[in-house]
């Protein structure tokens, strides 16, 4: 997984702020199919970039040509890292539920939505921070 270049922090915000809506409302619903659609929008941000990630193309023309430019930018790494923590609990949460197993999915809904959730609120990637302990406690090939 390569880092990729430097994002504007905005748009990962964006993101948890319309993740953060759609895992609420699974978790309401109990409707498994938009886990399973949240899931793949999680693998392309993880697997295949931040840029092409559905909700990175929506900051991009939709969102970002109203709030004008920023100098400030993040690593992707971090941002990629998350991404991927989301996957992994919204496809156990998708085949909890698809497997009549609510409970699972109810819970790892949860995670996934907390995690969301504050980064949305209070602009704090918790993925991103799992990303930033593990990689100093990771001993760094020379």
């Amino acid at each position: 997984m390569s880092a990729g270049p430097a994002v504007d922090p905005r748009g990962p915000r964006f993101a948890a702020v319309v993740t953060t809506v759609v895992l609420a409302i699974v978790l309401i619903t109990s409707w498994w199919p938009l886990l399973a659609v949240q899931a793949v929008v999680f693998a392309i941000g993880a697997f295949v970039g931040l840029k092409p990630a559905p909700y990175s193309i929506l900051y991009r023309k939709l969102v970002a040509p109203r709030l004008g430019p920023t100098t400030e930018r993040e690593e992707a790494a971090p941002l990629r890292f998350a991404q991927a923590v989301g996957f992994v609990f919204a496809v156990v949460g998708t085949l909890g539920y698809a497997f009549g197993s609510t409970p699972v999915g109810v819970v790892a809904t949860a995670f996934a939505l907390l995690a969301a959730f504050l980064n949305a609120a209070f602009n704090f990637c918790l993925g991103c921070e799992m990303y930033l302990l593990i990689r100093r406690f990771t001993p760094q090939a020379s």
